[in-house]
């Protein structure tokens, strides 16, 4: 058994040679556009482990990998199978560049390596020839870089194959779950090592239900996003095994985090019913079921927008002594706040013009007349805007506007919050900040503007606002952070719809509102009587 493990390890030192050579050989945003992500060894090794220790004692494994690349999961089966009897083994991979080395390195081994695209290739009709052991690193090819035609195809093919309807913001690693529904026998276990972000976003939710409803549900588990597993992938990656077959009435699902499979830090398990009715995966098992919030809303008491995306900060916003020297007209310059990095307190003040105190001062240059006046008037301008002409106005944002260098209208905010954050830092993930000037932001803030209720009870007594600042600023990070998402390397980001979800009773209280379903009740009332 040793010398078999030793000349397993020999080969798998080959083809790590071989997918290093390989790798180098492309750049790295060529890889990227196919999502070509190589298993590391221990990881693909543990993966494998775990999931054979899924089927039953003695059962021979028909192995597939549908994107097989060198061949990592299947050097994995051979160091991990012991005595258990491979009947067969094939992978698919798209890409000859890898396909084709590895068919060499394989080529004394039982593996059948298919050139080939796998979302165009046939399944077994017969359940015998069908894999009861599926495990894939499928590429991670996020939506933009699929095409309008092959979404159409896809969508198609994964509602015929799984009964999933995906989203068109899908990426390509979905498509490779849905599809291989159709390659597993009965009974089969699968194991898919994928971005965590499925678990969080919206088009995540047609394969949750897939998970839920089509096929028993095993082990998720999460790895610490501190820990990034692909070297060149800033993801956090999180393994799904199931069973093909569908689930049992009262069925439990294992959640684990941290550590490795076979050794996680944390392990809980979750009903279905539960998952059915929490919004975000990535809460376990590191929290509680989320009790039914009935209350208040960070929504209900704000409006909360993205800041303003210029399609070129480095064309549009300027320094202040940079505006000046280009002689920019002052009616066409707002100000702008810095990234958060600039700002050393949570109060920003402002001087007499609504213009942030700040060491770094920025101006949004902003103009919506037509290019003939600007011309005739505004000769400085003029000549700025031209030297844009070349590199920014044929940006996909400048083309959406009726002029190439007009701003999306985005009034300063009393609060805005930075929206990407760090788990691991000791201080706060997230920081609001009240704005007491005129500064507008960038997208790399949520701008929160008062929705009508709240107003109302701002405009009886305008103080509540400093309250309201502090009581965000003391919302628990665990509470941010679960209602958030996150990547790999720690980092967490907060959309508006997923800031306004969060409870906000204690800061309604502190603005007067009464009860929700009162005040809601009082509404009702009122609209009738209007």
């Amino acid at each position: 058994m040793n010398n078999k493990l030793h000349g397993e390890d020999r080969i798998e030192e080959r083809r790590c040679a071989l997918q290093t050579e390989l790798d180098s050989q492309k750049t790295p945003t060529a890889r990227n556009k196919l999502g070509q992500f190589a298993t590391p060894t221990q990881l693909a090794r543990d993966v494998l482990s775990y999931g054979l220790n899924l089927l039953p004692k003695g059962e021979s494994i028909r192995f597939l990998d549908p994107a097989i690349g060198t061949g990592s999961f299947y050097s994995a089966l051979r160091a991990s199978c012991g005595q258990r009897l491979v009947t067969w083994a094939r992978g698919f991979e798209i890409d000859p560049h890898y396909g084709q080395p590895a068919r060499e390195l394989w080529q004394d081994m039982p593996l059948d390596i298919t050139m080939g695209d796998f979302t165009q290739q046939q399944p077994p009709a017969n359940d015998a020839e069908k894999a009861n052991v599926l495990i894939c690193n499928p590429p991670y090819v996020r939506h933009h870089h699929l095409s309008g035609i092959d979404k159409v195809r896809l969508h198609k093919v994964a509602h015929s194959a799984a009964n999933i309807e995906l989203s068109g913001l899908a990426g390509l690693y979905c498509y490779f779950m849905a599809l291989s529904h159709r390659w597993l026998s009965e009974g089969g276990i699968a194991g898919w090592l994928i971005p965590s972000e499925f678990m969080d976003v919206n088009y995540g939710k047609a394969l949750k239900a897939y998970l839920l409803k089509e096929v028993t549900l095993l082990h998720i588990h999460r790895f610490d996003p501190n820990d990034v597993q692909f070297d060149d992938a800033l993801v956090s990656s999180a393994v799904v095994w199931f069973k093909k077959q569908k689930p049992p009435a009262l069925h439990e699902v294992t959640f684990s985090y941290g550590g490795t499979m076979q050794k996680p830090a944390l392990v809980k398990s979750i009903s279905t019913r539960d998952l059915e009715q929490t919004e975000k995966w990535t809460r376990f098992p590191k929290q509680n079921v989320e009790a039914k919030h009935e209350g208040y809303r960070l929504g209900d008491l704000f409006i909360i927008k993205r800041g303003v995306a210029t399609g070129n900060n480095k064309f549009f916003i300027l320094e202040e002594e940079r505006a000046r020297t280009l002689n920019i007209p002052q009616n066409f310059l707002r100000p702008i706040l810095p990234s958060s990095r600039y700002v050393k307190d949570d109060e920003i003040r402002a001087d007499s013009d609504g213009v942030p105190l700040l060491d770094k001062r920025l101006f949004l240059l902003d103009c919506d007349l037509s290019e003939e006046e600007v011309q005739r008037q505004y000769p400085d301008l003029w000549s700025y805007l031209q030297s844009g002409l070349k590199d920014v106005a044929p940006g996909y944002l400048c083309q959406s506007r009726r002029y190439w260098y007009a701003q999306e209208r985005r009034a300063a905010a009393p609060i805005v919050c930075t929206y990407i954050g760090r788990s691991d830092h000791d201080g706060k993930p997230f920081r609001f900040l009240l704005n007491r000037s005129k500064a507008t932001a960038t997208n790399v803030y949520l701008m929160l503007y008062p929705t009508p209720l709240l107003a109302a009870q701002l405009q009886q007594n305008p103080e509540a606002l400093r309250s309201l600042w502090r009581a965000l600023n003391s919302i628990s990070k665990e509470t941010l952070l679960g209602n958030g998402r996150v990547y790999g390397g720690g980092m967490h980001k907060l959309e508006p719809k997923e800031l306004a979800n969060v409870p906000a009773d204690e800061l309604a209280a502190l603005v007067g509102l009464g009860h929700k379903r009162y005040v809601k009740q009082i509404e009702i009332e009122e609209a009738i009587v209007d």
